[in-house]
């Protein structure tokens, strides 16, 4: 048949069925040929000697219950795959990401940023409400064994948060108001820190942890005091519409500044601590320059001469561009874990140094943060709330401590940005305003309480009373902001109108 009747006989009605009917046939008939074939390999298969030779042994597959051969049970079978690694985590991402999406949703609903409702959703799965209620669930969906995998990855979160927090700095901005900005935040940090060191000493012999020294142990709680969330303060001041009023923008700057201070502290307090003499932490707070240096003066002028090469300046990263940015965020963060400090000083590094070619740093903002805000973040507030027992704080003296410790943390935070702002020129309600703003701890405090549990520093019942800590001050900022607000002005009364004579 010629081409263009062929394809005339194709486009008809009865030519379309028909090729349909043979394409079945030839689909049918190819299937039959094959799976007898492959049934005649298996049967003639099954009579070949055993591997081994005759005196060779054949093991048995046992099941859940200990019984060897195929006859295992369904349910047995069943029971078997539910205690398998992979389940266990995929049963934990699931619970976790559902918990912190409704409790932060719930948490929006009272006013409050959806972050802390995500934070608090991560205490109710631990052993102060899901442990207590449900210990035998509680124990199957977070056995001990799995809580290795948990660590791992919520760590990773941590660090691609960071990457995303270092890339939302903005150094030019912090240049411009530096002159105020920088006094209001070291003061909100020294200040606190004081207080926190001076706490440490009352604190010490009974909520030390076993084998720590009393100088790490200060250092941290002063740490502990000084911070504030930086992102959780942004998303106050956009949810509030004060991004582009001046107190707004004083607040974002001082927090910017006052987080890069907090980490550089941090990090030499964990160099410190982690280093067994004094030559060791002099070595360990070196190498913490050298590697600063290299980031800012080397991997700073030389990443967008790479990435141009690769297709920095297009309208979307490219796979290349995107492998060149990761390779950097993990090396940094390898470099700074092996280095002595965490590994998340290095992924915050990582972020400040990226170029803004474009919008280079937004785009890959929304990339990072979505991915490590949804999936990884949450696992961070799940593993804390493991670490996190209430329970140990069963009489009265504990919670006084706890209430002691969060008016501690206010009065100096809240207080030492206060009067430092009233100092440069700030009337005294923006000023205890932009002291509310700068008690917002939230996240950035449980990375740091984490860094401090995982030294062996902070006992269970201390980092459970810092938790607490770090959750109560970051309620607090909304109801404090509109405590210290103006008064709003009732609308003048108008003059009824007077009657028009005609």
């Amino acid at each position: 048949m010629p081409e263009p009747a062929r394809l005339a006989w194709r486009g008809s009605p009865n030519g379309f069925f028909i090729m349909i009917k043979q394409t079945s046939a030839f689909y049918l008939i190819t299937l039959v040929v094959v799976g007898l074939a492959i049934a005649a390999v298996l049967h003639f298969g099954a009579a070949l000697p055993l591997p081994g030779g005759e005196g060779g042994s054949v093991v048995q597959p046992v099941d859940a219950v200990g019984e060897e051969g195929p006859s295992a049970s369904p349910a047995a079978s069943l029971l078997l795959h539910l205690h398998e690694p992979l389940v266990h985590l995929f049963l934990q991402l699931l619970l976790i990401i559902a918990a912190a999406r409704l409790v932060g949703f719930a948490f929006t609903l009272i006013g409050q940023p959806a972050v802390v409702g995500e934070m608090a959703a991560g205490i109710l799965l631990g052993p102060s409400l899901f442990g207590w209620l449900a210990p035998g669930a509680f124990a199957f969906v977070f056995p001990e064994s799995s809580l290795g995998t948990l660590k791992l990855l919520s760590e990773v979160g941590v660090c691609l948060f960071m990457f995303a927090i270092g890339m939302e700095l903005n150094v030019g901005e912090l240049r411009k108001k530096a002159s105020t900005a920088v006094i209001v935040s070291h003061v909100s940090i020294v200040f606190p820190y004081l207080l926190g060191v001076i706490l440490a000493y009352f604190l010490f012999t009974g909520l030390g942890a076993p084998g720590s020294s009393f100088t790490p142990f200060a250092l941290f709680l002063g740490i502990s005091m000084s911070i504030t969330a930086f992102p959780v303060l942004a998303r106050i001041l956009q949810e509030r519409n004060m991004t582009r009023s001046p107190l707004g923008a004083t607040a974002i700057t001082c927090a910017a500044i006052d987080d890069v201070s907090a980490w550089c502290l941090l990090a030499f307090v964990v160099a410190i601590a982690r280093a067994s003499s004094l030559l060791g932490s002099a070595m360990n707070l070196a190498l913490v320059f050298v590697f600063i240096a290299v980031m800012l003066l080397g991997v700073r002028r030389l990443l967008p001469v790479w990435l141009r090469r690769i297709g920095l300046e297009r309208e979307e990263p490219t796979r290349g561009v995107l492998a060149v940015v990761v390779c950097v965020v993990i090396g940094a963060a390898l470099c700074t874990e092996v280095i002595g400090i965490h590994a998340l000083f290095g992924a915050f590094l990582a972020g400040t140094i990226m170029p803004d070619t474009r919008g280079f740093r937004h785009k890959l903002t929304l990339r990072v943060e979505n991915f490590s805000s949804i999936l990884l973040l949450p696992l961070f507030f799940a593993f804390t709330g493991l670490r996190t027992e209430i329970g140990l704080l069963d009489d009265l003296n504990g919670w006084l401590l706890a209430a002691l410790i969060v008016a501690v943390a206010t009065a100096g935070k809240l207080g030492g940005s206060a009067l430092a702002a009233r100092l440069v020129g700030m009337n005294w309600r923006d000023s205890l305003q932009l002291g509310a703003l700068m008690n917002t701890r939230g996240l950035m405090e449980l990375i740091a309480l984490n860094i401090g549990y995982d030294l062996g520093i902070l006992s269970p019942r201390i980092f459970t009373m810092l938790v607490i800590m770090a959750l109560a001050t970051t309620v607090l900022t909304g109801p404090l902001l509109a405590l210290f607000a103006p008064p709003r002005r009732a609308p003048a009364k108008q003059e009824p109108a007077l009657p028009v004579l005609s």
